[in-house]
């Protein structure tokens, strides 16, 4: 616990030197208001004209721009609450330290704009630095860089050169403290904390500063001054413009560095910076003579087998034997995609200085709008101190308004889902029948059969809900998570985590699954059908199976959500930046600053890193979740990250503010997500061959069923095929004109018309059925027993990271021990040489004393 007496020194330290710096504050306050008076009522004493557009610096050259506010004149009512809330904010700013210098609207690009620089000084930077725990150097690592890896000569190309990959050597780290600044490598003041450090200072400040008090609460937090338009913006400033390189004295420009390395497309191939059918259907002389039932009641008619030859070819392609092992693949892919990420993460945590960091260092604080809006308070078990709390009673009306919400929203969902299958159900009827009827479309048919097109229109409208349910539920989901006043940060991003999953999921993937495991299977057979709400029939599966189908919906949702998803973000802020910098530019004679380019730039928000993860890992769920259906997706989904990365890197250095710096541990919850997903994606994959492929039916009769050896698969589209006795169709539902045929044929196994029990189940489906469910039994534990296996083998963190964290551990022991030895040393130095003083001093008394005498 150490020495009372010791910790009774400190505190006493940390008394006197509190009392000196608010004398000091004091000072500068006065000093600032001054400043702010004079420079609002007086012309400038600089001269814009010699003053570079892209400084990032006080009117004085010397000290540095960290975070910029910015307001306009408010006429409205609200005007003079407004303005007492500013001037008591900055005034609270600059007690704390931070030194303000405000541009008067008159000097603005638009003429009505203020702007409010901030520039956090080097005491200020030392003592929340030691409180949020920023690591920094304290000596240059002696561990050598990975020099060669596996495959080096072949992966070169892909890799970024050494200087715009590590601009910078590699130290160990310790724990900011200013009591032992001579410990850490400070060479430069100004430039010894990394502007993401500065950032993070600066915004942590702003968001715990009050400015009033209000119905008897205290008010604090930028959040809530923009919240109630106080401020319009705050925003840390870009080192440059991304176009150029800086100039001096300006630091070296990263975003121009980044925009060079990352956000060029002609780099999409460079890492980031960061670090056997049966021909049977065809045939005109067995497809062709097999006579189908109608799918529908009344207006469809009898139809040819081969007339679906087209859809059966397309359906081979993803529907053969190759697709069980690429299921099994795709399971063990996925385990050792999150295994080797949890090593990536291992690594950069490693490189980013984050092995010992944790996550109450920033999100498990509570929460401005919590502790603003809480009236109670209680003892904290653990500090002592009076906290905010909610009573139970008052969270319970809002978490029970929120559990209905999204349930009714879910069920919004699966409500327009099953208004698509009435859609499709209804459209396919009027395809079928205007198909049949137009003399012009026979050509057509053979390409666009009424399934096809039925599929097509349905997967296209379905898509479309999907965005439009998606735009509301984005923002009902963040106005209930707000109500819920959550307690930390933590707790706010993980409630509104799975709201938003939640939603989505069901949102992108319940179409895929009606038509991957529901559809085509509760059909009946012909006379007796089952019927949707007693009205519409239930939709049969094409005799191909219905992969084709899902396999369409798939291509539609997943590549219509990548390129709405990435024209989005690239004409979003394009657009917003463009019409926000046309009305700024009213003044073209007056200097566009360095703070009012970045001020008309996009804001990208709180929670723009969240959408990011969000669609990241409903992309997973495309990739993995049906896979077997569509082998294709992980490659579509490669394009879309090339691309997307590019996009992404061109708006976040062109199109957005600087956002504000946040450290975290990893990624958190959508981690459990994504393992939560790849155990879910190796039922789905296992149910999707099995019943929705017509693989196993193939095998069942390869192996069982089939009289040929030298085609064994011959036959095997009419033993597929059950015959019906029209005679048997109710009136109601049977065409009503008359055939020359008595027969019709439909997909299912059951008794002929001649039999004792016709129409029932005949052996062979309870054989395929048998089949199916062993198949899913021995492929899940497969794919579950390598899963484990990989697991267990591949280590979270590698060997060469694990030896490079105990390396800079022990150093790091090492040098401080050093110091605090060091420093001892020098201590006992002192006062042994003081106390040597005194004794002769005091000696020297007593003989001068005795002399006397």
């Amino acid at each position: 616990m150490g020495d009372p007496d010791v910790l009774e020194m400190v505190q006493e330290e940390e008394r006197r030197s509190s009392r000196e710096a608010d004398r000091c504050f004091e000072i500068a306050e006065d000093l600032s208001s001054k400043e702010s008076s004079f420079l609002i009522n007086e012309e400038p004493v600089f001269k814009k004209d010699e003053q570079s557009k892209d400084s990032i610096f006080f009117r004085d050259g010397i000290r540095q721009i960290d975070f910029v506010l910015s307001y306009v004149d408010d006429i409205k009512k609200e005007a003079e609450l407004k303005a007492m809330r500013r001037k008591e904010f900055e005034q609270n700013l600059r007690k704390t330290g931070l030194e303000l210098e405000i541009e008067d609207k008159m000097n603005s690009e638009d003429g009505r704009t203020y702007f409010v620089k901030i520039h956090a000084p080097w005491e200020v930077l030392v003592t929340y630095a030691e409180v949020l725990g920023i690591k920094m150097p304290i000596k240059e690592s002696d561990i050598p860089r990975v020099q060669r890896l596996p495959f080096s000569c072949v992966l070169g190309p892909l890799k970024l050169p050494k200087n715009v990959k590590h601009p910078h050597p590699e130290y160990f780290t310790a724990q900011f403290t200013r009591h032992r600044q001579e410990l850490f490598l400070i060479e430069n003041e100004s430039s010894f904390f990394p502007s993401s450090a500065r950032n993070r200072i600066v915004y942590y400040i702003l968001s715990r500063c009050p400015f009033g008090i209000e119905d008897g609460k205290k008010r604090f937090g930028i959040e809530r001054l923009l919240n109630s338009h106080t401020y319009s913006a705050a925003f840390p400033l870009h080192d440059g413009q991304y176009w150029k390189p800086s100039e001096p004295p300006n630091p070296v420009n990263e975003r121009y560095i980044l925009c060079q390395n990352w956000a060029r497309f002609s780099y999409f191939y460079k890492e980031q910076p960061f670090n056997l059918i049966s021909t049977e259907i065809c045939d005109p002389e067995i497809g062709g003579q097999i006579i189908m039932c109608p799918l529908c009641d009344l207006m469809c008619d009898y139809w040819r087998l081969n007339s679906t030859c087209l859809a059966s070819k397309f359906s081979h392609l993803f529907d053969n034997e190759s697709t069980v092992f690429f299921a099994i693949f795709m399971g063990i892919w996925v385990t050792l995609f999150l295994e080797f990420w949890k090593q990536r993460q291992a690594r950069l945590e490693y490189e980013w200085d984050l092995v010992d960091f944790e996550e109450e260092q920033q999100q498990l604080q509570l929460r401005p709008e919590f502790e603003a809006m809480c009236t109670h308070r209680k003892m904290n078990p653990v500090t002592k101190e009076m906290e905010p709390y909610l009573p139970l009673c008052n969270s319970i009306p809002w978490y029970f308004l929120s559990g209905a919400t999204v349930t009714l929203w879910m069920s919004l969902v699966v409500a327009c889902m099953v208004a698509m299958i009435v859609y499709r159900l209804s459209v396919f009827a009027t395809f079928a029948s205007f198909m049949e009827s137009e003399a012009s479309l026979k050509q057509v048919k053979s390409v666009l059969t009424p399934q096809i097109t039925t599929s097509l229109t349905g997967s296209c409208l379905n898509f479309i809900v999907i965005l439009i349910l998606n735009f509301f539920y984005e923002r009902i989901s963040a106005w209930i998570t707000k109500m819920e006043i959550p307690r930390t940060h933590q707790e706010y991003e993980s409630s509104l985590t799975l709201k938003m999953f939640l939603f989505q999921f069901v949102n992108f993937y319940s179409s895929c699954f009606y038509v991957a495991f529901f559809k085509g299977k509760f059909v009946g057979y012909p006379g007796k059908y089952t019927y949707l709400f007693n009205v519409w029939r239930s939709e049969e599966c094409d005799p191909a199976g219905c992969l084709i189908e899902l396999t369409t919906q798939l291509i539609i949702i997943m590549t219509g959500k990548q390129i709405f998803g990435n024209v989005k973000e690239a004409i979003y802020p394009l657009v917003l930046n463009w019409w926000r910098r046309r009305k700024a530019r009213t003044n073209s004679e007056k200097l566009y600053s360095r703070w009012e380019q970045d001020h008309d730039l996009e804001t990208f928000g709180s929670l723009g890193l969240f959408y990011e993860y969000l669609e990241t890992v409903i992309q997973f769920g495309f990739v993995t979740l049906f896979v077997a259906s569509f082998p294709l997706a992980p490659l579509l989904a490669l394009l879309n990250n090339i691309i997307e990365i590019r996009v992404d890197a061109w708006k976040l250095t062109t199109q957005y503010r600087r956002p504000v710096a946040a450290k975290a541990h990893s990624i958190g919850v959508w981690q459990d997500i994504l393992y939560g997903m790849a155990v879910l994606s190796v039922a789905t994959n296992a149910f999707i061959v099995a019943f929705t492929s017509d693989m196993i039916p193939r095998l069942v009769y390869y192996y069982a069923y089939s009289t040929e050896t030298m085609q064994p698969m011959k036959g095997y589209v009419n033993n597929s095929l059950s015959t019906f006795l029209i005679a048997d169709f109710p009136n109601y539902t049977v065409p009503s004109e008359k055939r020359d045929f008595t027969t019709c044929r439909y997909r299912d196994y059951r008794n002929p018309p001649d039999h004792e029990d016709k129409y029932f189940h005949n052996m062979q489906y309870w054989h395929v059925l048998a089949a199916k469910m062993t198949f899913i039994i021995i492929m899940e534990h497969v794919v579950f027993l390598m899963k484990f296996l990989l697991a267990w083998m591949i280590p979270d963190v590698p060997k060469d990271v694990l030896e490079r964290i105990k390396r800079e551990k022990l150093m790091t022991v090492k040098i401080l021990h050093d110091f605090e030895l060091n420093k001892l040393k020098e201590n006992l130095r002192i006062n042994s040489s003081e106390f040597a003083k005194h004794v002769i001093i005091q000696e020297n008394k007593v003989h001068l004393a005795k002399s006397s005498v």
